[in-house]
Parts: C-alpha cells; sequence; structure tokens
C-alpha cells in the first residue's frame, strides 16, 4: 500500500491562483453593483428591477446576492445532443468540444485559392467537412452568407448546416423572427419543440457589447431563448485598450461582469436554463486596430476566462484553431496549435472558430482539416503519462536487460499501440516521401478537403422533415 499519493492523470496548467480568481470575481461583482451595466429593453429592465436591483434610466446596479442566486440556479453542467438525439458532449469540467465559427465574411476557396465572398454552398460544404472530421464536435455556419437577402440569411445558415451534419449546431440569429424560425425548424427536426427542449442539439449565440452593455437585439434573443428552453452562448468579446482596460486583468473583470449580467438575466426569466459564458477576449493591436487571434495576451485571456468561468461553475466558450494569416500556411499552422493546446489545458469547454484566418474574417476549409490533426495530437498529450505497475515495465526491463531490445517483446506489441498516429503531418523517410511526390503538408491537406468534398455524403435527414424545413423559408422570404 502507497499512502499520500498524488497523481497527474494530465498535464497541468495554471494561469491564475486561486486568490486571484477570488479577487476578479469579487472586482466584478463590485463593477455590476456600483458600475453597472446598460441593459436595453423595457422586459428585462422590469425583471431586474423587481428582483432587487437598481436602475437610472438604462443603467442596472446588480446586487450581488442576485447574482449569487442566479449561479445557483445556473446549471454547472450542459448535455448536448446530435440532430438524431444521440448525446454529443457534456459541457462540465475540464471536457473540452470543438467547432467553427459563425461570421467570416470572406472563404479562403480551397480549389481555385481565391479570397472570395462567403455563399450559402460554402457553408453546406463546411457543414459536410465537420461531419466527417473525428475531432470537430459541433459547428457554427462558418461564414455569413452573401447570395441571399440578407434579412433571411441566418435561416438559410441554419438550413445549409442541418442538412448536412448531424452533429450540433451553434446558431446565430438576426432577427427574433429568423431566431423563432430556426427554433421551430430544430422542433420539426427533434420530433416537437418539447422534445428539442429536452435533448437540445441547438445553442443560440448571443453576444453583449463591450463595455457593460446588452443591447436590445441581445436582450430580446436571450429572452426568447430562456422562454423557449433553449441553451445560450452568451458572449463577451472585449478588446483591452479599446472596448475594455488596456490591463489584462481589468478585461478580465469586465468579460466576467458582463457575463454575470447575462446570467442574471437568464435566470430571472428562467430558473435552470443552461447557459454558457466566457467568450473571446482580446486586445486592440495599437497599430493596427485588430484584436490578434495569435498573441500570447489572447491565450493567456482565453485561458484565464476559463478558470473564473470554472470558478463560478459556468461552463465556458472558447477560443481555437484560428490565425491572424491572410494565407494558410506556416503562421497559421503555429497559432492554431498553440491557441488548441492552451484552451484544451485550461479546460475551456464549447471551444469555437477553428478555421478562421484573417483575425476571424476569412474562413478555411484547410484550416479546418489540419486544426482536426493539430486536435487529435493535443488529445494524445492531455492523456498524459500512466505510471501504473505495468506501465513503469520493471518485469521486462529486468526481462531484456542492457544491451538487449524490446522490439519482440509482447509488452511493446500492446503498448506501441497507445502512440499517436498522424494523418496528415509525415514522419517518413525522405526517399518514402520523395517517392509519394514530396508532398507538402499544405498539398496533403488540400488533397484532403477535395476529397472530402468529391466523396463523403452526409446521412439526409428525413424527406418529410426537409419539406417542412423549407416551407418555413418559404414563408420567411414571401413575407420580405
Amino acid at each position: 500500500m502507497r499512502s499520500n499519493q498524488k497523481i497527474y492523470e494530465t498535464p497541468q496548467f495554471e494561469i491564475l491562483s486561486e486568490n486571484q480568481r477570488e479577487r476578479i470575481y469579487s472586482a466584478a461583482l463590485e463593477v455590476l453593483e456600483h458600475t453597472g451595466v446598460k441593459i436595453q429593453g423595457e422586459k428585462a429592465l422590469s425583471l431586474l428591477k423587481e428582483a432587487g436591483a437598481s436602475a437610472d434610466g438604462e443603467i442596472v446596479y446588480i446586487p450581488s446576492y442576485l447574482v449569487e442566486n442566479a449561479l445557483r440556479s445556473t446549471p454547472k453542467k450542459v448535455l448536448i445532443y446530435t440532430r438524431d438525439g444521440n448525446l454529443a458532449m457534456r459541457l462540465e469540467g475540464f471536457n473540452s468540444y470543438f467547432g467553427t465559427g459563425s461570421d467570416c465574411p470572406s472563404i479562403l476557396d480551397s480549389f481555385t485559392g481565391e479570397r472570395r465572398k462567403f455563399t450559402k454552398r460554402d457553408v453546406e460544404q463546411a457543414a459536410v467537412i465537420c461531419d466527417t472530421l473525428p475531432n470537430i464536435d459541433f459547428m457554427m455556419s462558418m461564414g455569413l452568407i452573401s447570395d441571399k437577402p440578407t434579412v433571411v440569411t441566418d435561416i438559410h445558415q441554419f438550413q445549409a448546416m442541418v442538412f448536412n451534419t448531424k452533429k450540433p449546431i451553434v446558431f446565430t440569429s438576426l432577427t427574433i423572427p429568423g431566431a423563432e424560425d430556426i427554433i421551430k425548424m430544430a422542433g420539426i427536426i427533434a420530433g416537437s419543440e418539447e422534445e428539442l427542449r429536452r435533448k437540445p442539439f441547438i445553442i443560440h449565440y448571443i453576444e453583449p457589447s463591450s463595455p457593460l452593455a446588452v443591447s436590445k437585439e441581445a436582450v430580446d434573443r436571450l429572452l426568447l431563448s430562456a422562454d423557449k428552453g433553449i441553451p445560450v452562448v452568451f458572449t463577451p468579446g472585449p478588446m483591452a485598450g479599446a472596448t475594455s482596460p488596456a490591463t489584462l486583468a481589468g478585461t478580465l473583470v469586465t468579460a466576467l461582469a458582463e457575463s454575470l449580467s447575462g446570467i442574471v438575466l437568464s435566470q430571472l426569466k428562467r430558473e435552470g436554463l443552461p447557459l454558457i459564458v466566457g467568450g473571446t477576449s482580446g486586445i486592440m493591436d495599437m497599430r493596427t486596430a485588430i484584436t490578434p487571434y495569435g498573441g500570447p495576451e489572447f491565450y493567456l485571456l482565453n485561458a484565464a476566462m476559463s478558470e473564473l468561468c470554472r470558478f463560478i461553475g459556468v461552463p465556458m466558450f472558447g477560443t481555437a484553431g484560428c490565425s491572424d494569416a491572410k494565407k494558410f500556411g506556416e503562421q497559421a499552422a503555429i497559432e492554431s496549435s498553440l491557441s488548441v493546446i492552451t484552451q484544451v489545458l485550461s479546460g475551456a469547454n464549447l471551444i469555437h472558430d477553428i478555421g478562421y484566418l484573417e483575425s476571424g474574417l476569412t474562413g478555411s476549409f484547410d484550416m479546418l482539416v489540419l486544426t482536426d490533426e493539430i486536435i487529435a495530437m493535443a488529445k494524445r498529450f492531455m492523456r498524459g503519462i500512466n505510471t501504473d505497475d505495468e506501465r513503469l515495465a520493471l518485469q521486462v526491463i529486468d526481462k531484456v536487460g542492457p544491451g538487449g531490445n524490446y522490439l519482440v517483446e509482447d509488452h511493446t506489441l500492446k503498448y506501441f499501440k497507445e502512440y499517436w498516429e498522424p494523418k496528415l503531418i509525415d514522419r517518413q523517410n525522405y526517399k518514402r516521401w520523395s517517392d509519394k511526390g514530396s508532398k507538402s503538408l499544405g498539398e496533403r491537406v488540400n488533397e484532403k478537403v477535395k476529397s472530402i468534398l468529391a466523396e463523403y455524403k452526409t446521412e439526409p435527414l428525413e424527406d418529410k422533415k426537409q419539406r417542412e424545413v423549407l416551407k418555413i423559408i418559404e414563408f420567411r422570404e414571401r413575407k420580405i
């Protein structure tokens, strides 16, 4: 018997100490109570005032006890299902799941190399790729489609996704009617809106407006989702030096305060509504006025937000697999790798923006496919080193002895299968690599993208459900 053992099952990683997390949380509570947050919309203001918050016009001062009450009713675990009702994600603790983002106006075409506007066909193809990649767990539309009337692009994006992947969908909405239509479509696919609430395969993506404001549009979407019982991602995106303090600690305070305001409002409307918070916190590059996705501050902020979300007991919406590079290449691979490993180490739960280039302005199928491989590598890294008796290997070490080799041992045959095996990264010797065409990683990735789009077929929705979903879109288009 061994006593007082401490065993790490995975690598350890921490940005903030317990005391630092407590200080940031306490500071966020103080901001909500004394500085306040701007909340637009009479329904939301009434809910907050009736619960005990005070208000000066649209500026609401939320006392700490309301935050703590809301945190008690906010689920610590959120279960999300596939289109056909199978459990897909347990959003809790250190469980990490990966998916695309939603808002790129442009795409880097994998066939022509051209940067052009996103189309509905691109969303359909992105869904097919997501459906086949083993390390992509959920989908967002990747792009803002340009070939449909703006007011109905959200429902077209949802239809393009749900017809081409069984995986969970995080959706955006442009209008309340659009959000209602998407929830109605999802209810048709689930069998009913009640079944959709019981086994949700959709999550509504909603953003507050940094600093410390929630627009009427965001409020209305949040209240609608609460009314329908649909899980919500409520995700601030502060930019240090522009829409939050220039310091990283100050940015964490404002991001957490904004997240907490959404938690309070959602729980006042519907206790127990599943909420995922955290968001994409970054800095403003003062030379370019962008939020760099590849900077060390970006990784620090988002890893720290993971720790803060775990501190308050709410699942975290993270960011990884993205880059500031304009083309798919070396910079993109470096930044994607660093963001993936830091988010996995920090334990972010729902990690989005896989496949983003140009600081979130351009989507790339090649980047998506490469990052799937990077995630696979990160998963193996996170399994750590098992030190049980059999893996310490004392018997086989003694058997082989000094000067021997382990190639013919049964122990080797059993355990070498635990090694991670790449699908795209090359480990051949030079001659074999040369004999197979001397292809770069980028060329192999691009071939895989084209192969998926040429060969893979998603399991289709039932014809009847397809027709009912399309009728909703036709009705909405006639109305406009």
